[in-house]
């Protein structure tokens, strides 16, 4: 077998490697930029292929999954994009809907939490690109380290920006209570 066939088969080896274990996160950050199921799937498949075709460009200067992470939020929004101007956040509100209608003692604090919920959701639709993929990305649990690496800003700069945003969110939700 010639280096070139090795050569591509240890790509393929090593992309079926990474989308085996990085499935979910990819779905994941798909979906916050995108609320359509189909407009979702398109993503997903154009985050696949910026992988394939930047793998052998991956220098390993950083963890695996940190560069994944990087590829799939930089990817999405580069796709969201392209069908609407304005990258938002989406948060499925499915089950507190469902819960809502079938527990009718907690109909009240269930829709208040939902309300919440609409509200938070508006919120995050209005912060910037940046701000988006940062949130994004807590919400993915992943370290100030590992959003610092993934957005290639500082650590410091990374806490600042989380810290204004739950601030500035804190303040346009509690406002919007009174």
């Amino acid at each position: 077998m010639s280096n070139k066939n090795k050569n591509k088969l240890n790509k393929e080896s090593l992309f079926n490697k990474i989308v085996k274990e990085n499935h979910e996160r990819i779905e994941r950050i798909c979906g916050y930029y995108n609320s359509n199921a189909e407009i979702r799937k398109d993503a997903y498949q154009e985050v696949l292929i910026n992988i394939w075709n930047s793998l052998d460009n991956f220098r390993g200067d950083s963890a695996i999954s940190t560069w994944v992470y990087r590829v799939a939020v930089n990817t999405s929004i580069c796709f969201s994009n392209k069908s609407i101007k304005q990258s938002k956040i989406y948060i499925d509100l499915d089950t507190q809907n469902l819960s809502s209608i079938i527990d009718e003692e907690n109909l009240r604090a269930k829709l208040k939490e939902e309300k919440q919920l609409e509200k938070l959701h508006h919120e995050l639709n209005q912060l910037t690109i940046i701000d988006s993929a940062l949130i994004s990305l807590q919400l993915e649990g992943l370290s100030i380290k590992e959003i610092a690496e993934i957005i290639d800003i500082t650590e410091a700069n990374v806490k600042v920006k989380i810290h204004r945003i739950k601030t500035l969110l804190k303040t346009k939700l509690n406002s919007e209570d009174q």
